[in-house]
């Protein structure tokens, strides 16, 4: 049995497939806190505005999210996997924390509930 051929023959994910899953995941869970800091802030017009003003940015955070991952993927990824993997984590968690952080908690909006616009469930080590 050659070993060489049996890596090969070995299902993968491509880039693309790869930029889907973790962009979709990393949109849901960047329009989950966003979300989570409205309500919490009482930002906004109401749940419902709110809502919909998410479920627009969704598909948009998805695409912003997926690209930088069918980039590396494509990229780094043919000679160094562990690298693009690494790389790939490193931008989608800057990427998350950069959305949540400038939608969710906007200066230019009056805090009543929240001072500084920071929710109380954000963790104090995380600038905000």
């Amino acid at each position: 049995m050659d070993v060489g051929r049996a890596d090969s023959s070995r299902p993968r994910l491509s880039g693309i497939g790869v930029g889907v899953l973790v962009g979709g995941l990393t949109a849901v869970v960047t329009v989950t806190a966003i979300g989570r800091a409205w309500a919490a802030c009482d930002t906004g017009i109401g749940a419902a505005a709110n809502g919909m003003t998410l479920l627009f940015l969704a598909p948009l955070l998805w695409v912003a999210a997926a690209v930088p991952w069918i980039a590396v993927h494509s990229t780094l990824g043919r000679r160094h996997r562990t690298a693009a993997w690494a790389a790939g984590l490193v931008i989608t968690l800057w990427l998350a924390w950069f959305l949540v952080t400038w939608l969710g908690m906007p200066d230019s909006y009056p805090a009543p509930v929240c001072p500084g616009n920071v929710p109380p469930w954000w963790p104090g080590f995380l600038p905000a």
